[in-house]
């Protein structure tokens, strides 16, 4: 790779850091810079998923605190979305060039849509969690979260968006609570599946590496910009950008 395709990426990196750490989405913006570059997409993928987890682990120990109320629903969950994403990435790492090429527009069709509803499906959160009764469908909830976990390790992008969909359908508690449990899976599922990736001789670790920077960067920035940028539109160009980047992959 040249110098100018590593600042490439580092921008990239940068900006989904920002990005995330306002509105989400970020996957959106540096796995296409990735191929963009003329890295495959499933290296693309893994590299980003390895690059990308330190901006998870920075989000995981911001909210450790909450964990305590929220430990026996993790031990019973975490194995879960870890069998998850290990069983992702496993697909992953067995799925040729030639069909992960094909599923790529759908993948970032389906992360962009997931970000484009991710504003209505909060507001419904909101009212079925404030509702009473008893939501407790435990066959259903490990059924989802591990298909959930599943997707997470094999592509990633909207795997939180997905998490507090099924967490709010099964589970009843608060948003907050139930925030809490998506960090803490999210993280499991993308750790599980980074770790498992890094044994697997395809993480561009140099590339990663840049990444890594970007993102973290990008997280303080983000983290200093958000009360004055507005998620709505930060989303919105995101979503544009998905859309757009999936109609070219459509048309390839």
């Amino acid at each position: 790779m040249s110098i100018p395709e590593f600042l490439y990426v580092f921008l990239a990196a940068l900006a989904a850091g920002i990005i995330n750490a306002i509105a989400g989405g970020g996957t959106l913006l540096t796995f296409p810079v990735l191929t963009a570059i003329g890295i495959s997409p499933v290296v693309a993928n893994i590299t980003n998923t390895v690059a990308l987890c330190t901006g998870l682990l920075s989000g995981t120990y911001a909210q450790r605190k909450d964990f305590g109320a929220q430990k026996m629903r993790l031990l019973k969950l975490a194995p879960i979305a870890i069998l998850g994403g290990l069983a992702g990435g496993l697909i992953l790492l067995n799925t040729n060039e030639n069909s992960f090429n094909k599923l790529t527009p759908y993948l970032i069709f389906t992360a962009t849509l997931l970000l484009a509803v991710q504003v209505p499906l909060k507001n419904w959160m909101v009212r079925i969690t404030t509702k009473k009764g008893h939501r407790n469908h435990r066959f259903w909830m490990v059924i989802l979260i591990f298909t959930a976990a599943v997707y997470g390790g094999y592509f990633g992008a909207g795997l939180g968006i997905i998490l507090m969909a099924v967490l709010g359908l099964t589970i009843d508690d608060s948003l907050t609570s139930l925030n809490v449990l998506k960090q803490a899976l999210s993280f499991g599922v993308n750790i599980t599946a980074a770790v498992y990736f890094a044994f697997s001789g395809q993480v561009l670790w140099l590339v990663a590496a840049v990444m890594a920077c970007g993102a973290i960067s990008g997280g303080f920035i983000g983290g200093r910009l958000a009360g004055k940028l507005n998620p709505d539109v930060l989303r919105w160009i995101v979503v544009l950008i998905g859309f757009t980047v999936a109609i070219i992959y459509f048309v390839k």
